[in-house]
């Protein structure tokens, strides 16, 4: 079987330089951020309508669960795929459909009928997602230089929590005032406003006279497609020993930051006496930490690998050790507000290992397949956090209590640091392989 893909060359990375991106880059980097708000706002709108759903409706907790993972099951499986078509296909075009496609799709939740019908919309919103968040990053690293590639994975990231909370708190009011349906179209309107600037502003040819010169100099930029075998392409993404490592230790680390996320609402209720309400608005407040951990963590993240190539992995370690620490020290505090703070801090570096990773891994494979490679991290995100954390989290909290279950879960923590120091005892090396590969292949 084989499989169409960008040329499997991966270019060397030239000596650094600290140059400034120019306007219009950061232009293109605003509209694919808003894009990326919108995302998330449309995944998490509909959640903020469940209790009028359950009323108009009469659904289950089980049905109303099934509106939210379906979303979050398309994206997983279709999140490597969906971003290798648009590495071969284009990616600005590629933007423009899945952006269009969730946006229609979250209209149409809106005007759906019966609970079918919204359940398909819902599959269609997580199909038109699915792609997106790897593909626009790979569009803004190509206009910046590759010193920026920690800072600019955080904070491009770091949309899908604030869009989140951005969902929730609008999607709510909306729903308040007008009914949910107003809500669900208020959203897709949203979007398809995005799509018209984004679609004026951004496009092949004018990325391609921005297109840093980092890459634009790359023997082998620009090439086109051609025929591969799967294994490949499969060895071109996990062949280096760097990058499997730098997978898992994202993932492991993932899996603490969206447990103690995920399980927050229900801690407070139960240990702090909160209503659900406030429950969730403390929880937005942990969406907003991690958000800023993914961002300003991967500023520093670039600071010190400017210094050195080797230390880029380096603040994954201390992020993972220290967050783990933090969150051990706040499940064993009293509840109060000293405990929330320490809890704050911790998912603060929790999340701050994102950045680096897409550092480590976008050095190692080739640009045109960047949005392919970004994919894999993202999905292994979902396979080794996202998707077991809060299950195994709520199976062990049904033996020892949530409490009990919470204090274990940063040790979590542990497993993706040595699984970064890993990927840093390697990294130097993968990268010499990497920059003579694609010598060999531009004589």
């Amino acid at each position: 079987m084989q499989v169409e893909k960008f040329s499997m060359s991966i270019a060397a990375n030239p000596p650094r330089e600290i140059s400034r991106p120019r306007a219009y880059c950061w232009l293109v980097f605003i509209v694919i951020y808003a894009l990326m708000l919108s995302d998330y706002m449309s995944r998490q709108a509909l959640n903020a309508v469940f209790p009028q759903l359950k009323a108009e409706w009469a659904l289950s907790d089980a049905q109303l669960g099934l509106l939210s993972g379906i979303v979050g099951l398309a994206v997983g499986l279709l999140a490597v795929p969906a971003a290798l078509m648009a590495d071969r296909w284009g990616r600005v075009k590629s933007v423009v459909i899945m952006a269009l496609f969730w946006s229609l799709s979250t209209l149409a939740c809106g005007l759906a009928e019966h609970y079918n019908q919204l359940l398909l919309a819902r599959l269609f919103v997580g199909i038109g997602e699915a792609g997106y968040g790897s593909v626009g990053l790979a569009i803004i690293l190509s206009v910046f230089p590759s010193s920026m590639r920690a800072t600019l994975t955080g904070a491009f990231t770091s949309a899908g929590m604030f869009g989140s909370v951005l969902g929730l708190a609008s999607s709510g009011v909306i729903a308040n005032h007008f009914g949910w349906r107003a809500a669900l179209i208020a959203m897709s309107a949203l979007g398809f406003l995005l799509i018209l600037f984004f679609a004026f502003t951004v496009s092949e040819t004018r990325l391609a006279r921005y297109r840093h010169l980092e890459l634009a100099e790359s023997p082998v930029e620009g090439k086109r497609v051609e025929k591969i075998r799967l294994r490949s392409l499969l060895k071109t993404l996990f062949g280096a020993p760097t990058l499997v490592f730098t997978y898992v230790g994202s993932g492991l680390q993932l899996f603490t930051a969206y447990t103690i996320i995920a399980w927050m609402p229900s801690y407070l209720n139960r240990y702090y006496d909160l209503p659900a309400d406030k429950s969730a608005l403390a929880a937005a407040v942990l969406l907003i930490a991690s958000g800023l951990g993914m961002g300003l963590c991967g500023v520093f993240t670039d600071w010190v690998g400017r210094k050195s190539d080797k230390n880029k992995a380096l603040p994954a370690i201390l992020y993972c050790l220290g967050s783990c620490v933090l969150l051990m020290i706040s499940m064993r505090l009293p509840p109060g507000t000293g405990q929330f703070a320490v809890i704050i801090t911790g998912v603060f570096f929790a999340a701050g290992t994102y950045g680096s990773a897409g550092a480590i891994v976008t050095d190692l494979v080739h640009v045109s397949l960047h949005g392919t490679a970004i994919a894999t991290l993202a999905l292994a995100g979902n396979l080794l956090g996202a998707a077991p954390g809060p299950y195994l989290t709520g199976l062990l909290a049904d033996r020892i209590g949530l409490l009990g279950a919470l204090q274990w879960v940063p040790l979590v923590s542990i497993g993706a640091a040595l699984a970064f120091a890993f990927a840093r005892s390697h990294y130097l090396h993968d990268l010499r392989r990497h920059a003579s590969s694609s010598c060999q292949q531009s004589r």
